[in-house]
């Protein structure tokens, strides 16, 4: 009982000491306080809060919190309120309040100036590892101005840059002796552009070739919208101080670190917390050392035309929906079938074949027109002869005739014109053929694309997971759970896939180029795809979900396969094509058998003119009329007895050509029937692959994220945290593909088929269901 007790009186006493812990009313001085900063503020209190704990009750008064309005005499009092009040700790934050601040040398109340300002204009000693004056400490961040435009002008090469600065700042600070330095000595020039409204900076672009946020924190979510827009209108390449979330506003480029602000509030949380433990500000650190990361928004640089540079790959994180920002056309799925079917150059090729066969029907027809031909003559003849002749003929005489022949019947020619209409039903079946591989090969561009757009945007996500891993690995190593080799092992991983992702974006460029060529577009015309999935939009409408019902069923899926065998035997261009040739051959055997021996029938007339005569022999003896204008008019009848042989050799070559035919149409069949099954089989695979890839990559990401919960804590090693990784990258791409691959494997089945439900009316995809139902039918 006595043990009790004493437990008890230990855990009242430690209460009660709990309960006395000093109180700390914190004030802070900042130089603007928008809507976009109120967040950061009550983020940065809530980290106080947490690191110091138990050691201390701190209290943030709101009206501790002042804002100078980058008033340097507001600024002043601001301070001297604090100093005057029940402030037990000053925050000082901004350039205008460190203008006031770091020029004291005493300093009344303890006080924390921290993100005064870039280093390259920093008045502090940045030499020292501490402030080395009581009561006062700095916090000075390791970005630069100065490393800031060589990483610009190495993207983008930059002649005349635009520096936008906050109006306020440019009598303050010493920009113009900084950026003179910093910018000469990369060859280039600058523009310095003061602001206090978005106007001030679009107003003033003309003349730059890339613009620099040196200001503009402040600026609400808006405002910077404008500006982005502005950016992009103007082709400008934009590069920021501000961090990342500028960059996925829309901001090219930031070469600061995902991390700074976190890692900041972090610094300011853990030098109060040692204050308030008791040690002096004059003795804690003052540098906060970045690794700096260049970050790129990628749609904005495909935007602007800033190619992206191998070189820097390593070294950059990419934001972005990695889309095509600059698309001037973005196709659907009918679309890009409808532009191909329209102006496809080999599908045009074939359509002109089916012109030339229709030519040659109009030419075997014609065998049946008249011919109408005139022709003239002068003749010389010697004047003996003429003068013999009794004025048959002159010396010198021109005339003419206009001859007409007729053919009234002829089994060559009727065979020719049967011939050439099957040649030509032939021809216009290889053109639905054509159509038919036409359509089937832009789908498979069509969803390759879409394919290798989401692999990009998978890679692109998987650099971000390898970036959150390694900044795990730099925690445990900073923490002594792992060695430096986990951390040197995820920067190797974060090239690597980098890479991967540079590679992907290449080849969903390839994509979009195999896409061009089908639909004869200009091999650098920009353009974009739409997703599609395949129970919604189009693909939801025309109920590719049947596809599902009937191949999950194992009773309905081979009566399925024997219908749409039937069906495309039916439909299929090339069996037509066969049959045509058939056709033509057939009759030819007929024209060089029995045929050969009906007659031809053809009607000729002529009519010839003496238009003059002269010389000698021009007249005629007394009692002889010469007769100047003549005609006749004949029916000539031939029947071919011996051509050489050549008839029965020519038959026995149809029929050799016949029976190739019927072989070809025997393997045709064969084949459609080989590829329905196969296809149907890639089908089923597909149809499971939609389910279990869902399955797979739940399971991967839950793994993973336990898996990176355990390697936090030591528990598992970096090696089990890759393969998690890998895993899940290889889910997510399974995934994607899933559904596309499906609907490629669908749409195969519709080629193999000749008939493409998507582009029928809704009426005959019904007749398509009824048939299959009455085939059942009939099987049961």
């Amino acid at each position: 009982m006595k043990q009790r007790l004493s437990i008890v009186m230990l855990f009242l006493s430690l209460a009660a000491f709990a309960q006395t812990g000093q109180t700390y009313q914190i004030g802070i001085l900042i130089d603007q306080l928008n809507p976009e900063m109120s967040p950061l503020l009550e983020k940065l209190k809530s980290e106080v809060v947490a690191v110091v704990g138990e050691d201390a009750n701190i209290q943030f008064p709101e009206e501790n919190i002042l804002v100078n309005g980058f008033d340097i005499a507001k600024a002043r009092q601001n301070y001297n309120q604090l100093l005057n009040n029940s402030t037990d700790i000053i925050l000082a934050f901004g350039i205008v309040n460190n203008q006031i601040i770091s020029p004291l040398e005493s300093h009344q109340k303890p006080t924390i100036l921290f993100g005064a300002v870039n280093r390259d204009l920093h008045e502090l000693d940045l030499t020292n590892a501490s402030s080395g004056i009581e009561n006062f400490t700095y916090l000075v961040e390791s970005e630069s101005y100065e490393e800031d435009f060589k990483k610009f002008i190495e993207l983008t090469n930059f002649e005349n840059v635009g520096i936008l600065v906050d109006a306020p700042f440019v009598d303050i600070l010493p920009l113009k002796e900084t950026f003179d330095r910093e910018i000469t000595a990369l060859g280039a020039s600058y523009t310095l552009i003061p602001f206090t409204t978005v106007q001030d900076i679009t107003s003033n672009l003309d003349g730059i070739d890339a613009v620099y946020m040196a200001g503009g924190f402040f600026l609400s979510r808006e405002e910077k919208k404008q500006l982005v827009d502005a950016f992009l209108q103007a082709k400008l390449p934009s590069f920021t101080v501000n961090g990342t979330e500028d960059v996925k506003g829309g901001i090219m480029a930031t070469y600061q670190s995902d991390d700074n602000l976190d890692q900041f509030f972090r610094r300011i949380a853990l030098t109060i917390e040692a204050y308030v433990s008791g040690t002096p500000l004059s003795e804690l650190p003052v540098y906060i050392d970045y690794t700096p990361r260049l970050t790129i928004n990628y749609n904005t640089a495909e935007a602007i035309g800033v190619p992206i540079k191998y070189s820097l790959v390593g070294q950059t994180d990419f934001v972005g929906e990695f889309k095509n920002v600059i698309s001037e056309k973005d196709y659907d799925l009918l679309t890009a079938i409808n532009d191909a079917l329209e102006n496809n150059l080999s599908l045009g090729s074939n359509q002109k074949d089916v012109q030339l066969a229709q030519q040659d029907v109009k030419s075997a027809n014609s065998n049946y027109l008249p011919s109408l031909t005139a022709a003239g003559t002068a003749t010389y003849i010697d004047p003996d002869a003429a003068e013999a002749s009794a004025g048959q003929n002159p010396e010198f005489s021109t005339g003419g005739n206009i001859t007409l022949s007729q053919t009234l019947f002829s089994e060559a020619a009727n065979a020719n014109i049967s011939i050439q209409k099957s040649l030509q039903k032939a021809q216009e079946a290889n053109f639905n053929a054509a159509e038919l591989d036409l359509i089937f090969d832009v789908s498979n561009a069509y969803f390759n694309a879409l394919i290798l757009k989401v692999n990009a945007q998978i890679q692109a996500r998987n650099v971000d997971l390898t970036k959150r891993n390694l900044e795990i690995a730099e925690l445990n190593f900073e923490a002594g759970q792992s060695g430096k080799s986990d951390m040197l092992r995820f920067r190797s991983e974060m090239a690597q896939n980098t890479q991967s992702m540079v590679e992907a974006v290449n080849q969903r460029e390839q994509g979009f180029l195999v896409l061009n060529q089908l639909l004869n577009n200009p091999v650098n015309l920009e353009i974009d795809v739409e997703d599609v999935q395949f129970n919604e939009g189009i693909f939801e409408q025309y109920n590719y979900e049947e596809f599902f019902e009937l191949l999950d069923n194992p009773t309905l899926r081979e009566p399925f396969i024997d219908f749409l065998i039937d069906e495309a035997y039916k439909n299929a261009p090339e069996l037509k094509s066969l049959d045509y040739n058939l056709l033509a051959t057939e009759r030819n055997i007929r024209l060089n058998g029995y045929g050969r021996l009906l007659p031809t029938l053809a009607l000729q007339g002529q009519y010839s003119s003496t238009f003059s005569r002269s010389g000698a022999g021009s007249t005629a003896p007394l009692g002889v009329s010469l007769l100047d204008n003549t005609y006749n008019a004949g029916l000539n009848l031939s029947i071919p007895i011996v051509n050489q042989n050549l008839s029965n050799i020519n038959r026995q070559t149809a029929i050799i050509q016949k029976e190739q035919l019927e072989i070809n149409k025997s393997n045709v069949e064969l084949g459609i029937a080989v590829n329905i099954r196969t296809s149907i089989l890639n089908l089923v695979n597909q149809v499971s692959n939609i389910q279990l890839s869902k399955i797979s990559e739940e399971t991967a990401q839950e793994a993973l994220e336990l898996t990176q919960a355990s390697y936090s804590s030591g528990a598992v090693n970096i090696v089990q945290l890759l393969d998690a990784q890998n895993n899940y990258l290889n889910a997510q791409l399974a995934r994607a593909n899933a559904t596309y691959n499906y609907l490629i494997n669908s749409l195969q089945v519709e080629r193999f088929l000749g008939y493409y439900f998507l582009l029928n009316s809704e009426d005959k995809n019904n007749e398509f269901r009824q048939r299959f139902f009455e085939h059942l039918n009939t099987r049961n």
